[in-house]
């Protein structure tokens, strides 16, 4: 199965531009609320017309433009799973699951009803009316009814987000598990990064109504390429730079395809620290490393090694969030690095650290 998408959509406060292709596989999109992650769905599910473009499902065209088409949503064989679920609060589970379907016959309504039913371990609740159920109960309704359609394309609409964090991870698991059995095209929309990571293996980032990235999940937060990404991706610590001189050995290391430390870049948010970097150099502003990629050294005889003072520490459930300042002087913190408290026991009470930026895990971007 294979979905493709090229629109426009005129809003109030931008224009919305959404253009990509995906094929059996679960396809994040990630941003921030108002980036014009939910109106893509929506424009796809036939809920909304774009200005302008074309949409095609497994080669059926659902909207052009040009052509003057247009499929009305009933008839497009999406199911599509709404952030509050929806669920029709005068129907049982059963009829709310059954609403999709009632053009078919008998026998083949109960048995897809029956099917699902069994999908969402409610068959002992299926007379029971949404407000009996729990929030975790609504949501494998809604996706029982988006799925009995066994539609070719699945549109999930950050349907975790009415749930508490114990039962969000208990869902997210379950979907995962019913998602690798379905064979159609699966669009997730969340604004949650680790999310998007744990369920989808690409994904497509947007900001003010623009794709401004769109590949495998790994590249994407090994090597985010704007700013933008970067921040979206939940990195906290990026600084200006300012790329210097290239070492000797580029040349012969691009040649033997080794990743070696090739190049001098001053990070300037950071107390204008030099670092040796593993990325070929080109028109990059910005360099950044993820908080937990930071690591605490026994010296500074390593590869970008630095002594830091501890400005503050944050407690977390299962991790310490630590400020730190390279040098001394400004009382601003330089970085924010993530350490699990129990490797934290053995430097709490220090006020200055060694700590290491490995050039493997900083990245260069725009």
């Amino acid at each position: 199965m294979s979905l493709s998408v090229d629109i426009e959509r005129k809003l109030p406060d931008f224009l919305l531009r959404t253009k990509f292709d995906t094929e059996n596989e679960n396809f994040g999109i990630l941003g921030a609320s108002g980036s014009g992650k939910s109106m893509t769905l929506r424009c796809i599910a036939g809920l909304d017309k774009p200005t302008k473009g074309r949409i095609v499902l497994h080669e059926r065209v659902l909207f052009d433009s040009e052509q003057g088409i247009n499929i009305p949503a009933k008839d497009r064989k999406i199911g599509y799973l709404f952030q509050n679920y929806a669920l029709f609060p005068h129907m049982t589970v059963k009829e709310n699951i059954e609403f999709g379907i009632r053009q078919l016959s008998s026998y083949e309504r109960e048995k897809r009803i029956k099917d699902k039913l069994e999908m969402i371990q409610l068959g002992n609740l299926s007379k029971r009316y949404p407000y009996e159920l729990s929030g975790g109960q609504q949501q494998r309704v809604a996706l029982a009814r988006a799925m009995v359609t066994e539609p070719v394309a699945l549109l999930l609409d950050e349907p975790f987000s009415a749930l508490d964090n114990f039962l969000r991870r208990h869902m997210e698991r379950e979907l995962i598990e019913v998602l690798e059995s379905y064979s159609g095209v699966t669009l997730f929309v969340t604004h949650n990064l680790e999310e998007a990571y744990r369920v989808c293996e690409r994904l497509m980032i947007m900001d003010n109504g623009q794709v401004i990235a769109d590949d495998h999940k790994g590249v994407i937060f090994r090597k985010p390429p704007t700013h933008t990404v970067a921040k979206l991706t939940g990195c906290k610590n990026i600084s200006a730079i300012e790329l210097q001189q290239q070492l000797e050995n580029k040349e012969q290391n691009i040649e033997q395809n080794i990743e070696a430390n090739y190049t001098v870049a001053v990070a300037m948010n950071w107390g204008n620290i030099q670092l040796k970097i593993q990325q070929l150099p080109g028109s990059y502003k910005y360099i950044g490393i993820r908080a937990f990629h930071i690591k605490v050294a026994d010296d500074l005889s390593g590869d970008n090694c630095f002594e830091a003072g501890v400005i503050k520490t944050e407690e977390g459930p299962h991790h310490m969030t630590v400020y730190l300042q390279i040098g001394y002087g400004t009382g601003k913190h330089h970085l924010q690095m993530e350490i699990y408290k129990e490797k934290w026991k053995r430097w709490q009470n220090k006020k200055s650290l060694y700590i290491q930026l490995k050039p493997e895990h900083l990245f260069l971007t725009k």
